[in-house]
């Protein structure tokens, strides 16, 4: 595949006229004017060609609760919303705490994702630390709960956390309010890297970026949800784990981004339909088909750099994660790239929603462009509304 006439970001973060030439799934030349002599042959004249997304929050629901979403439909929002590379929540049903469990996880998404796919590994208050050391190099990160969640994941005897830390290589924490230093201070006790979800408040910043200074080994991540609605937007369907918390904490959130304390953007892609959450307070909401388009809307205002976007939803989750061959836009990489067109604008509606929850929090809001093409690893999934073959593999993890 040959992409022609492209625009890309460059070292210096200008953005300048490219082509990209692809051979066997991977990025072989980057050069202003590539002779045409292959069979694909894609124009991207006047189009931003960025790397995919890598969105390492989310919560397809597969298995056991696939009435809100699958690994099928949930990939195919992925790729209408530029996501090329999704990471897996275990809290499913039943949660992925076994080796066995995870197994079986495997072999579901196995032929069914448009798109990369990975999982994290959960911990459990019955002690699964051996079971953790069998899994390490096929998952992420192990996830631990210091919050109420789901099942058995929630983790507050201190002889299991210090067995589930020590058995992890890097660790994913839902921690909110005082949590968060004790997730800092696990981190400094047991000298292991912690993954701190979506943070919301300028409290939590403050305790991170003291931690920061420190050297301690934390990342912190934002979802967009955090950073585009607060409490006074809540309803029954804006209701998810963390709330939604005080414009002051969303002004800290997008400051937190700009002096480089918040590390990742996850999209906590966490779908109930739409009827569920009209009858009773269910908490999550379905992030990932639209976050993206609109954190290009935050673009568009000014309120962030597209290089800190390309930051924090690609080459960071890449290398906080260890996704092997995840380098962007780059030689040898894989070709996992998005083509938007950012002249092209359109307002988000319901009928238009594709995930099985059936709606999204961004309804009626313009977004910032528009995903033109998703391509993973070479080849064309999405293209201007047609959904072409599944060719998701799942992510390897350099050493």
């Amino acid at each position: 595949m040959l992409i022609k006439n492209g625009k890309i970001l460059v070292e210096n973060g200008k953005i300048e006229k490219r082509d990209i030439l692809i051979e066997n799934g991977k990025i072989v030349k980057i050069d202003d004017n590539i002779m045409a002599t292959q069979d694909i042959i894609v124009d991207a004249s006047e189009k931003l060609i960025l790397p995919g997304v890598i969105d390492v929050h989310t919560h397809m629901r597969d298995p056991g609760l696939t009435h809100k979403e699958d690994f099928e439909s949930g990939s195919k929002a992925c790729v209408k919303g530029g996501v090329t590379t999704f990471l897996d929540m275990p809290n499913t049903i039943p949660n992925t705490t076994t080796e066995e469990n995870l197994k079986l996880k495997r072999e579901l998404a196995l032929g069914r994702c448009y798109c990369n796919f990975g999982f994290h590994f959960g911990g459990s208050r019955e002690d699964n630390s051996e079971e953790i050391k069998k899994v390490n190099k096929y998952v992420a990160s192990t996830k631990i709960f210091l919050n109420m969640s789901t099942g058995n994941m929630l983790v507050e005897d201190e002889r299991v956390l210090e067995k589930l830390v020590n058995s992890s290589k890097l660790i994913s924490v839902h921690a909110e309010g005082d949590m968060i230093k004790k997730a800092i201070n696990l981190s400094k006790k047991y000298d292991k890297p912690f993954y701190l979800c979506h943070i919301s408040t300028l409290e939590e910043l403050e305790l991170i970026r003291k931690a920061k200074k420190e050297r301690v080994k934390i990342y912190a991540e934002v979802t967009p949800h955090h950073l585009f609605f607060s409490e006074e937007n809540r309803d029954n369907l804006l209701r998810m784990k963390p709330e939604l918390k005080s414009k002051i904490d969303c002004e800290a959130l997008w400051q937190g981004i700009e002096d480089g304390t918040i590390d990742t953007i996850g999209t906590d892609h966490a779908p109930h339909r739409l009827e569920e959450k009209q009858e009773k307070i269910v908490f999550g909401i379905p992030s990932i088909e639209n976050s993206f388009e609109m954190m290009l809307k935050a673009v568009e205002t000014g309120k962030l750099e597209l290089k800190k976007l390309v930051e924090l939803t690609s080459t960071n989750p890449a290398k906080i994660f260890k996704l092997k061959n995840k380098y962007g836009i780059s030689l040898g990489a894989d070709a996992d790239l998005i083509i938007i067109d950012l002249n092209k604008k359109y307002k988000i509606l319901r009928k238009d929603i594709i995930t099985k929850s059936g709606w999204s929090p961004y309804e009626g809001m313009e977004t910032g462009g528009t995903i033109e093409t998703t391509i993973v690893r070479g080849n064309i999934v999405y293209n201007k509304g047609d959904f072409y073959k599944k060719m998701g593999e799942e992510v390897r993890y350099d050493d």
